[in-house]
């Protein structure tokens, strides 16, 4: 019996199907990227230029990364095409090797991006909230602000979304002209939308466990919510287990009155092992975040 010297019409198939999806895939990928960076750098406002990468650039990273690692599982799949004639145990190797290939680089470029990209992401966004602000109307210089003087220009609503961290505002203002422009960021915590006012200043005033957990039957805690701003309540059941039912105290912290501190920095780890990173302009500030933060 002679041997077979011509690949089957399946395998031919196949190859194609390959090698076109690699290059497809490179080049939607490089189009991502590109679109991204050429969208990000059209945007000349720094504020919306920050709104834009915060919602977008990790996302668009992502979708980037993942075609280039369908591009290499496409690619996997194309080894030995030369050599390989016919359906065996090696094309079924290959293809799990490609799959697996293709998995462990999305894998890892998605914990690349979830967990140690946002800290330089961070660093970026800070750059852009305060760099120096220009006047589009006279092109004079702006002055950001403290939060001291920045109250006497928003509304009672800004205000109150501000006092529960759900959203920071920051002033800018022409000091010749008396021009203002007011911007809004997301704040340090996160607050719900209030039905009745549409501010973001509903939080949790108070929780109550009303069925304690028993064996492997889960328990209900009830958290009530209340807007501070037009007062509006809300209550919301939430199931609890054995392990959930624990009452963990919350350290209590000790600040010591210095009127030389310039920034406070502050470290919270909680209880699922997260950590986050808080910046004050006073010890006030931090000691009002604290007393209301709720790591949920």
């Amino acid at each position: 019996m002679e041997p077979i010297t011509e690949p089957s019409p399946f395998l031919v198939a196949w190859h194609n199907v390959m090698m076109v999806g690699v290059v497809v895939m490179i080049i939607l990928g490089i189009m991502v990227y590109l679109y991204h960076k050429i969208k990000a750098s059209s945007i000349k406002d720094y504020h919306l230029r920050y709104d834009y990468l915060n919602k977008y650039e990790i996302r668009n990273y992502k979708i980037a990364t993942g075609c280039f690692g369908l591009a290499a599982m496409f690619g996997v799949n194309m080894y030995g095409m030369g050599s390989v004639h016919e359906m065996g145990v090696w094309f079924f190797v290959r293809l799990f090797m490609s799959i697996a290939g293709g998995t462990l680089i999305g894998y890892i470029s998605y914990l690349v991006l979830e967990y140690y990209y946002p800290s330089r992401l961070d660093k970026k966004l800070k750059k852009l909230r305060y760099a120096p602000r220009i006047n589009p109307k006279t092109g004079g210089p702006m002055r950001l602000l403290s939060e001291e003087e920045e109250d006497v220009h928003l509304d009672e609503g800004m205000l109150a979304e501000e006092n529960v961290f759900s959203i920071d505002y920051d002033v800018w203002i022409d000091e010749k002209s008396g021009d203002v422009k007011i911007e809004k960021y997301e704040g340090r915590l996160q607050a719900l939308q209030c039905n009745s006012c549409g501010f973001y200043t509903m939080r949790i005033v108070r929780e109550e466990v009303v069925k304690q957990p028993e064996g492997k039957n889960p328990g209900e805690l009830v958290k009530y919510y209340e807007c501070s701003y037009c007062k509006s309540v809300r209550a919301t059941s939430f199931k609890i287990s054995t392990k959930e039912a624990d009452d963990y105290k919350k350290e209590k912290f000790k600040f010591k009155r210095n009127k030389d501190i310039d920034l406070v920095k502050m470290e919270i780890h909680t209880i699922s092992g997260d950590r986050k990173h808080y910046e004050f302009q006073n010890m006030d500030q931090a000691r009002k975040f604290l007393s209301e933060f709720d790591s949920e």
